[in-house]
């Protein structure tokens, strides 16, 4: 049972973290050809020799299971204009890939029009509290012009430099 500072600090931080605006992604794998996918924030460059990136699941995701095995992922960074897409693949469905453009690149499910890709492989996972971190090498990376889709206090928004 959870005492009630750690259910306050819990929502204390919950509040804190919605005030950090963050960029949307759909991370992406494939397996046996069948496509799986889920909304994340908690995506972030870690490396730049060698190229890494982290990704961070709940342990009770099933991408998280898939990418336990090893693998490719990839990262579609999402424009302002797929804020569907993000609300997509962050609900529970049986086919989060039904009726939707995408393709396979090099192992990985991209989906058209993002604002940025990455391809990676799994390299190691560690645990961290309620969620596993996911390191990958790089494999490959894109981007294009545009705006990014944000996230900022329960909204979607995007972001314009001044």
């Amino acid at each position: 049972m959870r005492s009630t500072t750690h259910t306050a600090t819990e929502a204390a931080l919950r509040e804190a973290m919605g005030n950090l605006p963050t960029g949307l992604t759909v991370v992406t794998t494939s397996t046996g050809g069948v496509p799986h996918g889920t909304t994340l924030s908690a995506v972030m460059s870690l490396s730049m020799d060698p190229p890494m990136v982290v990704v961070s699941l709940a342990r009770t995701s099933s991408l998280l299971a898939r990418l336990q095995r090893g693998g490719r992922f990839g990262i579609n960074v999402l424009a302002s204009h797929q804020d569907q897409v993000a609300l997509r693949f962050s609900q529970p469905r049986h086919d989060r890939f039904a009726d939707l453009a995408w393709h396979d690149d090099d192992g990985a499910p991209r989906l058209p029009d993002s604002h940025a890709w990455v391809l990676a492989e799994v390299s190691s996972t560690l645990p961290a509290g309620d969620h596993v971190l996911v390191v990958g090498d790089v494999l490959a990376a894109e981007s294009s012009t545009g705006r990014p889709l944000t996230y900022w206090q329960r909204t979607f928004g995007t972001h314009q430099g001044f």
